[in-house]
């Protein structure tokens, strides 16, 4: 291209970028100029608008501070009022100084901390200024990045005095106070003053008053926390404690002031604890009964039980402390099995659980545990709403009560069994009970005497068979009167018109009645009479047999003597033969036997009189044995047997008679050479203890049968061992008369042993006198 075209399009260029620039200017001219406008539009309107705020600020008596972070301050509110508030809060005697930094310094004293944490952070605060003419609320508040300070005089307490609310606050009956933000008293209604014997509020803040210290902390943690709080004191006053209610409620929009009530609940508090301690005292009686108690309130739920329930049912306190519902205290009654077994137990519980329902008490039921307890079961319904169960465990009421049935028929049975005619009247004087015999007894019948009912009808119906008028008035005065020396057990006899002999008793018994038995004893009396005479007649013949035994004895003691005395003679002769003298010895030997038999009954006569007497001295066991054995040795070893005897070092001696002690040895030794034979063994023995010395006489020959055994020392009795005789009899008879007794010991085929106890000294009655004296 050339050059002058170049330069052509280059100037065509710049004129349409010129036109261009010209027409977006004159836009850009519009645009600004309609802005213009509305921002003069706005700002006249923001002018009216801060005009209004300061107008309406001004129309009050609060000012404004705003703070800026960088400690700024900006002031807004009247003039006056900003005067007003510095003027109040200025300390005294000083001229203020800027208004701003006055206020500021003022809240910073009041608030501390809140301020600060108002300006860094934030956190809205109330606070209350004391001026030289008022309080001043301060409430700190934070917008648009700046912390703003509102100081306005607290005026609510005039202003609620002097409105109808006020009114009615003042003529409330119950203290009533409103305490400012630090806590102290701004106004206190006529209740108030009076319960705190104040004439007026400015009196009580100069007195510093307060209702009490736990309202004051009610009253305080309420305008701490900006949330009701209740709470009760006990104050007294007047001679007297009084139970109040305190109720401490923030004032809304009151800059920290707190409205309190004192309501007065002595009465109440009075009527309650009555009640506590009538419900402990009504508790603790039921916790001391026998029978078991479980109370279920409306709501079906356990709300008491005493002791007792617990106990009879095992059941964990802690889990009956949960109050279950009556439901599932049957579930778990039946769990453990201590409910009856019943088929249908969803109805059976349905039942039970239906009386809720009921207006009147349910008859009583029982209950068959399956552990053999029977309950009585009392459903009744509570007064306060709820069922009231008692349950009582009558096992063994009925038990008792099975046994005392028993126990009056088998008696009445026994009475109707018995001969003696028996009657028991009451404490009353009337007839309870009397038997057939009685019945019989009289000629009365039963259907009469029930009839007849007190004593005097019952003694009118008797009285025509025995009518001693005595008798009668003195079983009246054993059967009706109170008087215990009358209630005594007498008896007698007397004479029935039928000629009978009547033995008659009377007993008290231990419920107050009185057993009178009448007996027929006119067969007795006569077989008395009869034994009697039979007595008499064999102590007689007793004494006439003991003297002939005595005479025929004595008799019979010399014509044998002379036999043995002619018997030895003969064996003495040289020229007798052999066979004479064999018979001689015989004769000899058999007449000793009948001497020495004769002389064991004579003295079983003598000690069946009481005659014998015991020549005393200390008797040495060991020289019995050696003079026993020198004397039995021969005869024994004549038998083809053996003699042993044997006596325990340091045998004490004995005090008695060594003759009949002897005299019994004597006869146990031939008691035992009698039952051994070739090869048998005769034992003595002798051994002591700390009383009595024991004498053992043991042979090994056949033994003595059982059935025998209990006789072998009876008199005259027939045994297979030296047939019927007194020896042995002796025997007991001589130990018994020392204070001792004998004993045997046997079994069949392995041979005898005859014990003899004698004590060391007489200790018993059956001993003889001479014993007891020594």
């Amino acid at each position: 291209m050339a050059e002058a075209d170049i330069a052509y399009v280059a100037t065509a260029g710049a004129a349409g970028l010129a036109l261009a620039l010209s027409a977006w200017a004159a836009r850009l001219r519009r645009r600004l100029a309609i802005r213009h406008r509305l921002v003069e539009s706005e700002l006249a309107l923001a002018r009216a608008d801060l005009a209004d705020c300061d107008g309406a600020l001004a129309a009050f008596e609060d000012i404004r501070l705003a703070l800026a972070p960088d400690g700024r301050t900006r002031r807004l509110g009247a003039a006056a009022a900003w005067e007003t508030v510095v003027r109040d809060l200025a300390a005294d005697g000083e001229e203020p100084g800027d208004p701003a930094l006055v206020v500021l310094d003022a809240v910073r004293e009041a608030a501390g901390p809140r301020l600060d944490a108002l300006i860094d952070q934030g956190e809205a605060f109330d606070a209350v200024l004391e001026g030289a003419a008022g309080a001043w609320s301060v409430e700190g508040r934070s917008a648009a990045g700046a912390a703003w300070l509102k100081v306005s005089r607290l005026g609510l307490v005039g202003t609620a005095t002097e409105s109808g609310l006020g009114l009615l606050a003042d003529s409330y009956p119950a203290p009533t106070w409103i305490t400012d933000a630090a806590g102290r008293l701004a106004w206190a209604n006529k209740a108030w003053l009076t319960e705190m014997k104040a004439e007026s509020v400015e009196a009580a803040r100069e007195r510093k008053l307060s209702f009490d210290r736990g309202a004051d902390a009610i009253v305080a943690e309420a305008g701490r926390t900006r949330q009701p709080q209740d709470g009760f004191r006990w104050t007294t006053g007047g001679g007297r404690r009084r139970a109040w209610r305190i109720v401490a409620e923030p004032v809304q929009g009151g800059a920290g002031a707190v409205l309190a009530f004192a309501l007065d609940m002595t009465e109440a508090e009075e009527t309650r604890d009555t009640l506590r301690r009538h419900v402990e005292a009504h508790d603790e009686t039921l916790n001391h009964l026998a029978d078991a108690v479980a109370i279920f309130g409306p709501s079906k739920r356990l709300a008491f039980h005493n002791t007792a329930f617990q106990t009879l049912f095992n059941i964990d306190p802690a889990w009956l402390d949960e109050r279950p519902t009556h439901a599932e205290l049957l579930d778990k009654l039946r769990q453990r099995r201590l409910l009856p077994e019943v088929i249908d137990y969803a109805g059976w519980k349905a039942n039970e659980l239906d009386f809720y329902g009921a207006s009147e008490a349910a008859p009583d039921d029982s209950w068959s545990l399956p552990d053999g307890r029977t309950l009585r079961v009392v459903r009744q319904p509570h007064p306060l709403g709820g069922v009231l169960l008692l349950f009582s465990d009558i096992t063994d009421e009925l038990k008792l009560r099975s046994r005392f049935n028993a126990q009056i028929q088998v008696q009445t049975a026994t009475l109707d069994k018995l001969n003696d005619a028996v009657a028991v009247f009451g404490s009353d004087g009337r007839i309870r009970l009397h038997n057939e015999a009685f019945d019989n007894f009289w000629g009365v019948s039963g259907e009469a005497l029930d009839a007849a009912g007190d004593f005097d009808a019952v003694a009118a119906l008797c009285q025509s068979t025995m009518p001693d008028p005595a008798l009668w008035l003195g079983l009246k005065a054993r059967v009706a009167d109170p008087d215990p020396e009358s209630r005594v057990p007498i008896a007698g006899e007397g004479r029935t018109t039928d000629g009978r002999i009547a033995s008659w008793l009377t007993r008290p018994l231990p419920d107050g009645a009185t057993l009178v038995a009448f007996s027929d004893v006119t067969a007795r009396r006569g077989l008395e009479q009869a034994l009697a005479a039979k007595a008499q007649a064999l102590e007689e013949s007793t004494a006439l047999k003991r003297e002939f035994v005595g005479s025929v004895s004595y008799e019979l003691r010399t014509p044998l003597t002379t036999i043995v005395g002619y018997s030895e003679l003969l064996e003495m002769q040289a020229d007798l033969p052999e066979r004479s003298r064999q018979h001689a010895g015989a004769i000899r030997v058999a007449a000793s036997q009948l001497a020495g038999s004769i002389d064991d009954v004579l003295d079983m006569a003598q000690i069946d009189a009481g005659e014998m007497e015991l020549t005393l001295g200390d008797v040495r066991i060991r020289d019995l044995f050696a003079d026993a054995v020198e004397r039995f040795r021969p005869r024994v070893e004549g038998r083809g047997g053996t003699l042993n005897a044997a006596a325990t070092t340091g045998l004490p001696a004995i005090r008695g008679d060594e003759k009949r002690i002897a005299q019994a040895l004597e006869h146990l030794l031939e008691n035992a050479v009698r039952a051994i034979s070739d090869g048998g063994v005769v034992t003595l023995k002798a051994e002591a203890n700390a009383s009595e010395v024991r004498i053992r006489v043991e042979d090994s020959g056949r033994g003595i049968p059982y059935h025998l055994q209990a006789h072998v020392f009876d008199r005259f009795v027939r045994r297979e061992r030296g047939g019927p005789g007194v020896g042995l009899a002796l025997v007991k008879a001589l130990v018994e008369l020392h204070g001792g007794w004998a004993e045997v010991e046997s079994e069949p085929g392995k041979g005898a042993a005859f014990i003899l106890h004698l004590p060391l000294e007489a200790a018993v009655v059956a001993a003889a006198p001479e014993l007891r004296l020594g």
